[in-house]
């Protein structure tokens, strides 16, 4: 009998801790142990019975989340997934979090479409899955999960028989990630020089969020780090983040790379895609990309890479031991889409290698 995640959701909003508790507990593998008002209530639980994932609000009486947070990874470390609201103010405190340890950030449920209902739930879901298989000491532990129907890229972009013509030699660089690649991320970003060829990122993070994520790389990079607007050039020297929430693809005009943000359904259960991304660099760059794919829980972007790889680009997946959740590398590799498997700390040596 398989054992179900243990999930403890902390808010100090009724309402939220209720939608919460419905959302999770329509998951057959995932069971609420307890709702707390605030982190006070939060350890009486916790002190009963431990739980394998936390939700967590920032914005609480008593004992702010930021603070909260700060103890557990101290005194009892537990995947923590931050649930914020989607403004500015909670983007940063949010972005804070997963500085001090959190592993995710979702949006707070809220009352909309049945189709705003449906995606905000698989994203809930997927994220305490994605937590729970994230062991603190890189210790990870098998757990076998139900996993819903997803659609694929081809519901954005349809698959091309081949790449476009190169009339360029300019390189491009692409970047997946989920869990724990904000970090990540930003130890590629920050050790990569100003002739690096344009990038092109995408994180699986709420709306609201990345710019601020963007912001925060821009400060600490040598290179320029803003979230993509459409028809945004990609610019040696340059990186541009998918917007939350919105599917970017790489497109080009004669010899000139730029983007493409659009809306579109979920694919393989997020928005933005990895291979939303990578499908449209094997269509538009071929033999001119250089792929990254980092830590994350699932399979988004392992089809694309192939795809990339049979178009020409030379592919590069994080190892398994500097990754927080060997899930997106591990099933790229399975699917041969990779050319080399590296640590993390020597990716960015060799993006300057390969340039």
């Amino acid at each position: 009998m398989n054992k179900k995640i243990k999930v403890l959701v902390v808010d100090d909003s009724a309402v939220v801790r209720q939608s919460m508790r419905e959302i999770l507990e329509s998951e057959d593998s995932i069971e609420v142990i307890g709702t707390a008002a605030d982190p006070y209530q939060a350890v009486e639980i916790i002190e009963k019975i431990v739980p394998d994932v936390i939700t967590l609000d920032i914005e609480m009486p008593k004992m702010d989340g930021l603070t909260f947070l700060k103890k557990i990874m101290e005194q009892h470390p537990i995947p923590v997934i931050i649930c914020s609201t989607l403004t500015a103010d909670s983007s940063k405190e949010a972005l804070k979090a997963m500085e001090y340890g959190a592993v995710d950030i979702i949006t707070k449920p809220k009352i909309g479409t049945k189709l705003f209902f449906e995606e905000s739930k698989i994203q809930i879901i997927d994220s305490v899955k994605s937590a729970y298989q994230v062991d603190l000491k890189k210790v990870k532990k098998n757990h076998e999960l139900h996993v819903p129907p997803k659609m694929s890229a081809d519901v954005i972009l349809a698959k091309a028989k081949g790449s476009m013509p190169i009339d360029t030699t300019e390189k491009v660089i692409v970047i997946g990630a989920s869990t724990g690649g904000t970090e990540a991320i930003r130890i590629v970003l920050e050790a990569l020089p100003m002739d690096i060829p344009g990038i092109v990122i995408v994180q699986h993070m709420p709306e609201n969020f990345t710019r601020s994520f963007a912001q925060r790389l821009n400060d600490l990079c040598q290179i320029n780090v803003k979230e993509a607007e459409n028809g945004d050039r990609v610019l040696t020297g340059h990186a541009l983040i998918a917007p939350g929430n919105k599917h970017v693809l790489l497109k080009r005009s004669g010899a000139k790379y730029y983007v493409e943000v659009k809306e579109g359904p979920l694919v393989n259960r997020h928005r933005p895609s990895v291979d939303v991304l990578f499908r449209s660099t094997a269509r538009y760059a071929g033999q001119n990309a250089l792929g990254v794919i980092l830590t994350g829980m699932g399979d988004d972007g392992a089809k694309g890479m192939l795809e990339m790889k049979e178009a020409g680009a030379f592919n590069i997946a994080q190892d398994e031991k500097s990754c927080i959740v060997f899930g997106m590398p591990k099933e790229a590799i399975r699917q041969g889409g990779v050319d080399k498997i590296i640590s993390l700390e020597k990716i960015a040596d060799e993006l300057v290698k390969l340039r």
